[in-house]
């Protein structure tokens, strides 16, 4: 009977946990794209930036003040070292990402976002030389197959927008790659990282957003008819930003990877859903189709990892970051408990 209710309960705190998760990360999406469209704040670099002010704050509450995560000590030497080239990456896979949400509509940028697999795998291949097992590779060809059709039949097609999303993948998938060589000997949380990249990044961006977009702000101010609900919500976004960080520490530790994997794609499709019901982009059933494909593909290859990563390397072989089982590395560097922090 206890073992029931202890099972009930670990099933109810995974459910909550990803429905929490699925509604911070739809709603900072949603709330972007609403921001870039209808409030008609067409900076995307002064919403990143606004972005990292808030989680920076909120991550100083969270350990400092609240001290509901301890602070993991990074050494001075280090923070410049290590996490300035991570958060100079962070920074732009942010900004790359809104960038994308001002040209494009939310379903064909989540879509293409599923292409983060696929550019790990190829850059891990291209940079260090890792070899990976036949499943892996055969696994990504639904993944970038679901991209090219959804691409080739997307009505709201914008070449600007579809550049920078996918280098945003790019970006994701060079931040997972240093994070595994940078971040060496430091255990990160989602919260952590944010404490200590988000203040970086918004040192990185700020410049640039006030040289870019600052007189086009200013100018907002003046002829924007609602000015001040306006900021509130775009504050709001930026407060849900960090949120969503909180969100994803919770869910990483209330499901297994496999959940997540399953979770995340689910999410994608929500997403989708969602952006479809308040924007109505028209979307064509061939569009939805690749869409769907994608999302498959992302299934499986989180199920190929799964599998591989269960199977037990050959004995005496040597395990380092860069060493390959087997001239065959089985488990690329891809974290699968850990989505995009806006």
């Amino acid at each position: 009977m206890e073992e029931s209710l202890i099972f009930q309960w670990s099933v109810f705190r995974s459910l909550l946990a990803i429905l929490q998760w699925w509604c911070f990360n739809v709603t900072v999406i949603i709330m972007n794209k609403w921001i870039f469209q209808k409030l008609d704040f067409k900076f995307p670099l002064s919403v990143s930036c606004i972005h990292f002010i808030c989680s920076s704050v909120g991550a100083y509450v969270v350990i400092k003040v609240l001290k509901i995560k301890p602070l993991i000590v990074v050494e001075p030497e280090d923070r410049w070292r290590r996490i300035f080239p991570m958060s100079f990456v962070f920074c732009i896979n942010i900004v790359l990402g809104n960038v994308s949400l001002r040209f494009i509509p939310v379903s064909f940028m989540q879509t293409i976002k599923s292409f983060t697999p696929a550019t790990t795998v190829v850059l891990q291949w291209l940079v260090w030389r890792k070899y990976f097992d036949w499943r892996i590779w055969a696994s990504l060809v639904p993944i970038v197959g679901g991209i090219l059709l959804t691409s080739v039949t997307e009505l709201s097609f914008n070449m600007f927008g579809f550049c920078a999303a996918l280098f945003g993948c790019l970006a994701t998938s060079t931040k997972t790659i240093l994070a595994e060589s940078l971040l060496h000997g430091y255990k990160f949380d989602s919260i952590n990282t944010v404490y200590y990249m988000a203040p970086l990044a918004t040192m990185i961006l700020a410049l640039p957003a006030i040289l870019v977009e600052g007189s086009g702000v200013i100018n907002w101010f003046y002829t924007h008819e609602a000015v001040w609900s306006s900021l509130i919500i775009i504050l709001s976004s930026g407060l849900l930003a960090f949120c969503l960080n909180f969100s994803i520490f919770y869910v990483i530790h209330s499901t297994t990877a496999v959940t997540f994997n399953v979770a995340g794609n689910l999410k994608v499709a929500f997403a989708v859903l969602i952006s479809w019901m308040i924007f109505r982009n028209p979307i064509s059933v061939m569009n939805a189709v690749g869409c769907a494909i994608t999302l498959v593909g992302c299934t499986f290859y989180g199920y190929v990892r799964h599998l591989l990563s269960q199977q037990p390397p050959p004995p005496g072989t040597p395990r380092t970051p860069k060493t390959p089982r087997n001239r065959m590395e089985l488990l690329p560097l891809v974290n699968d408990k850990l989505d995009d922090k806006v």
